[in-house]
């Protein structure tokens, strides 16, 4: 019997990209499948530590699997990386990052670059050893979501392979894309994935299996919208309701409204309005709409003011959407004093 170990707390067979779950509400286990006869076995495990394989392994290698699911029903599991182990594998590995520091699946956004760490070790410079011990071929795969979609139950078999390149020395290496590969009308508006995977060539004991993999989800810009004021618009009294739309906000994000005394100008901090703020912490985009009433009490003077819808995302804080309006709540009372003598 062979053992393996992973240690899903910092890295999980080698690979710094899939993060297992720790909450209680989540069940991980590994998947053994035995090469070439294809031969399944489970094995449930904790959040880190080490146990022997459930099964031998055959001549012809064996690969590991982790995945994880959430323990509500109808939960899709989710494949977070996969090894493969055999007589004379090389080694490979690979582990993307972006500004976005999210543990569970890397994730970006459209118009910001990501980076992919690998390292290739093992392949042997011998020219009588077998081709599968001297060459790994390294596969970018790119997969849209399509409009709105969230990649909840992907067909992953379905994504597109963009390049595949063949590598035949040992490596330790870091790629920089900045931007995606991915598609979309508008370009703003992509959501999809992107992955990069090490396969082993096929060899007369085993067929070509994948060594090391990792993707990161591309998600696309928020926009948003102001309604209820126009710009340049003249208050008297009260203040109007007033509507904010907020459109694919992104995963991890604080979107709010704030006003400020004068025109507008990029990147000044005014007052948040209150009951205008939508803190995000979810695994897709959101959207929403809330509606501010009563919020006249925040102005403390007449003239000229600007409201701004704002996104704080890990990639900066960002202006959605402005309207500017001139506010006059000074009432005049034009009137004569007369007097009889």
């Amino acid at each position: 019997m062979n053992t393996f170990r992973f240690a899903f707390g910092c890295l999980l067979l080698g690979s710094a990209g899939a993060m297992a779950q720790t909450g209680s509400s989540f069940t991980n286990f590994i998947r053994q499948v035995q090469l070439p006869s294809g031969v399944q076995w489970d094995a449930s495990v904790a959040a880190s530590g080490s146990q022997q394989s459930s099964l031998a392994i055959d001549p012809g290698g064996a690969r590991f699997e982790l995945w994880t699911v959430q323990s509500l029903s109808g939960a899709t599991p989710l494949l977070l990386d996969s090894k493969y182990v055999g007589t004379y594998v090389p080694i490979a590995q690979v582990a993307i990052r972006s500004a976005d520091p999210y543990v569970t699946i890397p994730r970006t956004r459209v118009d910001k670059p990501f980076y992919v760490d690998y390292s290739v070790s093992g392949l042997l410079s011998d020219p009588s050893a077998p081709a599968a011990a001297k060459s790994v071929n390294f596969l970018r795969h790119i997969q849209s979501y399509g409009a709105g979609g969230t990649g909840i139950g992907i067909d992953k078999t379905q994504a597109t392979l963009f390049n595949t390149s063949s590598i035949s020395s040992n490596v330790t290496a870091t790629l920089t894309f900045p931007v995606t590969a991915l598609v979309a009308t508008p370009q703003t508006k992509v959501r999809g994935e992107e992955r990069f995977s090490f396969f082993s060539l096929d060899d007369y004991q085993s067929p070509a299996s994948q060594l090391a993999a990792q993707f990161i989800q591309i998600w696309p810009v928020a926009d948003g919208s102001i309604s209820g004021v126009t710009m340049n618009q003249k208050i008297r009294f009260a203040m109007p309701q007033v509507s904010l739309t907020m459109n694919d906000v992104y995963p991890s994000s604080t979107t709010y409204a704030q006003i400020y005394q004068g025109p507008a100008v990029l990147g000044t901090v005014g007052t948040v309005v209150p009951g205008s703020s939508l803190v995000v912490n979810e695994t897709i985009p959101q959207s929403r709409v809330l509606t501010l009433t009563n919020w006249d009490r925040i102005f403390d003077a007449d003239g000229q003011w600007t409201m701004e819808l704002v996104t704080s995302t890990p990639f900066g804080v960002e202006r959605l959407a402005y309207v500017t309006f001139n506010l006059d709540r000074t009432i005049q009372v034009n009137g004569n004093v007369t007097t009889i003598d």
